[in-house]
C-alpha cells in the first residue's frame, strides 16, 4: 500500500474512531446531556428515549470498534497474506459505510427531531461523512492487493 494513503486510512480511521468513542460512552452510560437529547429526539418519534440511546449508543460503539480495528489493521498491510488482505478490504468498507450512514441519520435526526440542532454534532457528523467518502473512495479505487508468498 502506498505510504500516504496507509498514513491518510490509518489517521483518518482513528480520528474518527475516538471522536466516535466519547459519543458511544455518552450514551451508554447516560451523561445528562445525552440523556436530555434522547427524550427530545425521541418524543416526535414516540418511542422510549432510554431505548433508543441505548441502542443508538451500541451502534456507535460498533462503529468505534470498526474504526479502531481498522486503523490498526492498516499498519499490518505488509504482514499479512492475500486472503487477509481482502478480508481488510471488505472490513474497512463496510466501517466506512456504517459510520457514513450512521452519520447521515445523525443529520436526520439533528434536524428533524430536535427543536434547534446542535451546531458541533452537525460539523462532527460532516466531518464524519466526509473522511468516510475519502476512505471508501481510497479503499475502492486505490489499494492493489500485494501478491505475498505465505
Amino acid at each position: 500500500m502506498n505510504k500516504i494513503i496507509k498514513i491518510v486510512l490509518f489517521t483518518t480511521n482513528l480520528l474518527m474512531g475516538l471522536v466516535l468513542s466519547r459519543f458511544a460512552i455518552s450514551k451508554l452510560t447516560g451523561w445528562e446531556i445525552s440523556v436530555k437529547a434522547f427524550i427530545e429526539m425521541a418524543k416526535p418519534l414516540g418511542i422510549d428515549p432510554t431505548f433508543f440511546r441505548v441502542f443508538t449508543g451500541i451502534i456507535i460503539l460498533f462503529i468505534f470498534l470498526g474504526y479502531l480495528a481498522t486503523s490498526l489493521f492498516t499498519l499490518l498491510d505488509n504482514k499479512i497474506g492475500i486472503k487477509q488482505q481482502i478480508q481488510y478490504i471488505l472490513f474497512a468498507k463496510l466501517t466506512n459505510l456504517a459510520g457514513l450512514l450512521t452519520m447521515v441519520g445523525a443529520l436526520l435526526a439533528e434536524y428533524f427531531l430536535r427543536i434547534e440542532p446542535k451546531l458541533l454534532l452537525v460539523y462532527i457528523a460532516i466531518g464524519v461523512i466526509v473522511f468516510s467518502s475519502i476512505n471508501l473512495y481510497i479503499i475502492q479505487n486505490k489499494l492493489i492487493i500485494k501478491k505475498t508468498t505465505t
